[in-house]
């Protein structure tokens, strides 16, 4: 899912997004709530309208935003005061009015108030904060059955695991949302510093428990040898700002790895970045003229770069489906690993 923190995803403009076949995307509950507040959205009949997108979207609580922005004051039990990172107006988030916030945005895909905790976190602290995320999904289920759904469309809501790095408060939480019955399971807290093995670990204990007919979605995650080894566990779902992220700042993802076009060695390459890649950039430009916009600081480079990386995530998305339906995922991941895996760039 390319992220769409400001209703918008960054260096692309939506008609690109439905060309190259994004199918969802994120937008980001406290900065919309924020700018440009929810009565300019409200009167434009939501955020699909707003930003004049008309396929799915799903909005984050704004939780990790408050708890990793400077602008986080107190949280308890009833939810977190926070200052605006823009004008240091002061505000207040509950689950109750993250839910309001995001029936007004009128999202597809519905996120509870959470709290991610950083990695390391002591496990005392971690099982308080899990235990509390738990009671705010709780108040979060309750009160979204309360209000309609706007804008005459479903919304739906996914219970949020957390946990931090332990298996214990990882199956507590993930047996505690499903009791409460969600649309679908996201795993939060995770790939915020800890090894990429405890990540893995986590996961997979996470989705043993978690129902496999309902969506499950590892938020914030991750490089595409992540995505492979995450869907091997059992994970359906991901978001990450990677793709556009790394491609403004030139580094690109290719079938046969990384390249870093503001690199010397792609001066005079006249091959495309992929030559398999049916993105626009890839069917239209060089690596050398890629890499001379890379240098002359030209806005174009930021684009092209964005879009072939979202174009090749989701390829490499598609194929994993593909290779699921057709029972080879395991072959065919093993291959794109070793594909995937760093070289010297040629």
């Amino acid at each position: 899912m390319p992220v769409g923190t400001q209703g918008t995803v960054k260096a692309v403009q939506q008609r690109e997004l439905e060309e190259l076949g994004a199918r969802i995307i994120l937008g980001n509950t406290y900065h919309l709530y924020l700018r440009p507040g929810m009565e300019v959205i409200r009167g434009a009949g939501g955020l699909h309208a707003f930003m004049n997108w008309r396929r799915p979207i799903l909005t984050d609580s704004g939780g990790y935003q408050v708890f990793s922005l400077p602008s986080f004051r107190r949280i308890d039990e009833e939810g977190v005061e926070f200052t605006s990172h823009l004008d240091g107006s002061t505000h207040v988030f509950t689950p109750e009015r993250v839910i309001e916030i995001e029936r007004i945005l009128g999202a597809d895909i519905m996120m509870p108030l959470d709290e991610c905790v950083p990695f390391p976190c002591d496990e005392l602290y971690a099982a308080s904060s899990s235990a509390m995320t738990l009671r705010w999904a709780a108040r979060a289920r309750e009160h979204a059955g309360r209000l309609p759904a706007m804008y005459g469309t479903d919304q739906f809501l996914f219970g949020i695991v957390q946990g931090s790095v332990y298996p214990r408060l990882r199956e507590e939480s993930s047996r505690g949302m499903t009791e409460l019955n969600f649309d679908g399971y996201a795993i939060g807290g995770l790939s915020v510093g800890e090894p990429e093995e405890t990540m893995y670990a986590m996961t997979a204990l996470c989705t043993e428990i978690l129902p496999a007919e309902k969506p499950r979605y590892l938020m914030g995650v991750g490089t595409p040898e992540n995505l492979l080894e995450s869907i091997e566990r059992g994970i359906d779902m991901f978001d990450c700002v990677m793709p556009t992220r790394n491609g403004r700042n030139g580094v690109v993802f290719t079938r046969t790895g990384r390249l870093n076009m503001r690199n010397a060695v792609h001066a005079t390459d006249l091959r495309p970045i992929d030559d398999k890649c049916p993105c626009y950039g890839c069917r239209t430009f060089s690596r050398a003229y890629v890499r001379h916009l890379f240098k002359a600081g030209e806005i174009l480079a930021l684009q092209i770069a964005s879009l072939h990386n979202l174009t090749f995530y989701l390829w490499l998305v598609g194929e994993a489906r593909t290779a699921i339906q057709e029972g080879r995922f395991g072959p065919w991941k093993s291959l794109m690993l070793t594909s995937l895996a760093p070289r010297s760039e040629v």
